[in-house]
């Protein structure tokens, strides 16, 4: 439906913005915003003009958009200050204009509702096509229980570890079926939401899933130690921090992504800065927790015989869609190829994500990102290898440091990552180290003991 209304509206404003007098279709628009007779003003774009107008004293001309159920309006007010005596404006409508408000595409909405879930949860854990657990994080201190339960079964359906009240299918059900699916966790008192995003473009579900669980209400403080003492971020205040700041991205997004109907493009602008800032501070926090337990003088990590071509391959998978928005091509270990080494299998994972983002955030656009492995004597190895710009010996030289980011700002980095990635790495009896020239982009190498011949690797 199109439909424009020549014929002029009239309005007035008093010294504090509420609309005292109207026309019938703006008083109508009015409403459908929230607002009435004798209140402040409750059409966004209109009231912004008002306000300017009546704090400058100069009249003003402009457009203005609004949303009334599924009609968006668009319509031109002129806008003129009363006299000293009488502080409000007088507004005069033309051009009234009216369109059906615009859809949301498919695809749109399942990114948005993602980016939603995605900072809402409390849980995550990343799953192969059968839905079968590779891997979990959580802050959640009434997961704890559960995310170690699953870590001592990787490799069994998710929905082992769940109930699905008055469902009782066999499971796992399809994943649409799961998706939003209410369901409780023992040892927590919440009632928790599940949430699948399927990953793989052609066929969803494909390349496996990523599992969001979020809870109904946040978690209570119930430890009254925590006030009596100085709180560690760590294990303390990351689970606080990280629950408000989800929820104002969350927020944001909803915002951005004007689910509640049409919005200004400045106004959507200005919700995804917020849901970028958040991020930006939410990762930050992630860091400053990473090094509080690296550099604590009991750190040490829990070695086990692992497969690096495996870890490498779902590093890759984790990041396939990130890559992809950059048109950068991932090159991971192939199929069949294996390094098989002594580490722990959660801090290895969170090394190559580091590396590889590293890689994905700076190397241009439509170049290649390889991960390879390599063994040297008793040292297995995984480089991550980039076409960017590259760094010269001062740079390769600061580039571990904390806090150091080679003085690129604006991009969501604290300058923490690699320092942290290092300190793992030693951790483990191993190293991170750097290869690079200008211009002929940078190899990241970790290296940790190759796994002792007989305990089930390949003899070199």
């Amino acid at each position: 439906m199109s439909e424009t209304i020549q014929t002029l509206t009239q309005a007035r404003t008093d010294g504090e913005d509420r609309l005292i007098e109207a026309g019938e279709q703006l008083a109508d628009l009015n409403r459908a915003c929230g607002g009435e007779i004798g209140k402040t003003l409750a059409i966004p774009e209109l009231l912004s003009l008002v306000v300017k107008a009546r704090q400058y004293g100069l009249k003003l001309a402009r457009q203005f958009k609004a949303v009334d159920g599924d009609e968006q309006v668009t319509a031109w007010a002129e806008i003129t200050p009363s006299l000293a005596d009488n502080p409000g404006c007088d507004i005069s409508i033309a051009n009234w204009h009216v369109d059906d408000a615009p859809q949301e595409s498919a695809e749109d909405e399942i990114r948005r509702r993602t980016e939603i879930n995605r900072h809402l949860a409390e849980c995550s854990a990343r799953l192969d096509p059968q839905q079968r657990i590779l891997s979990i994080e959580t802050d959640a201190e009434d997961l704890e229980q559960f995310a170690e339960r699953i870590r001592n079964a990787i490799g069994k359906p998710w929905t082992d570890f769940v109930e699905f009240p008055g469902n009782a299918h066999p499971q796992p059900m399809h994943w649409r079926m799961l998706d939003g699916a209410a369901c409780r966790i023992e040892g927590s008192r919440r009632s928790w939401s599940a949430h699948l995003e399927p990953l793989g473009k052609v066929d969803p579900g494909s390349a496996g899933f990523v599992l969001y669980l979020s809870a109904s209400q946040p978690l209570a403080a119930t430890n009254a130690s925590v006030a009596s003492r100085t709180p560690s971020l760590g294990r303390e205040l990351t689970p606080v921090l990280r629950q408000p700041i989800n929820r104002i991205i969350a927020n944001a997004e909803t915002i951005r992504t004007k689910l509640a109907g049409p919005l200004d493009e400045q106004y959507s602008d200005y919700a995804g800065d917020i849901a970028s800032a958040g991020q930006h501070l939410l990762a930050l926090i992630d860091d400053l927790s990473d090094l509080e337990v690296v550099e604590a003088d009991d750190f040490s990590t829990a070695p086990d015989l692992i497969d690096l071509a495996d870890v490498a391959r779902r590093a890759c998978g984790i990041l396939g869609v990130r890559a992809s928005e950059r048109r950068i091509q991932l090159d991971p270990p192939a199929e069949g190829e294996m390094q098989m080494a002594t580490a722990e299998f959660r801090r290895v994972l969170q090394v190559l994500l580091n590396l590889i983002g590293n890689a994905i955030r700076y190397a241009p656009e439509e170049s290649r990102v390889w991960v390879r492995l390599d063994r040297v004597g008793n040292r297995a190895m995984v480089t991550v290898a980039d076409q960017g710009h590259g760094l010269d010996e001062e740079q390769q030289a600061k580039v571990f440091e904390k806090f150091e980011r080679l003085g690129k700002h604006g991009d969501g980095g604290s300058g923490l990552g690699l320092y942290i990635s290092r300190r793992i790495a030693r951790a483990m009896g191993g190293d991170l180290t750097v290869e690079s020239a200008r211009g002929q982009g940078a190899r990241f190498t970790l290296s940790v003991p190759v796994a002792e011949t007989g305990a089930g690797e390949p003899d070199a």
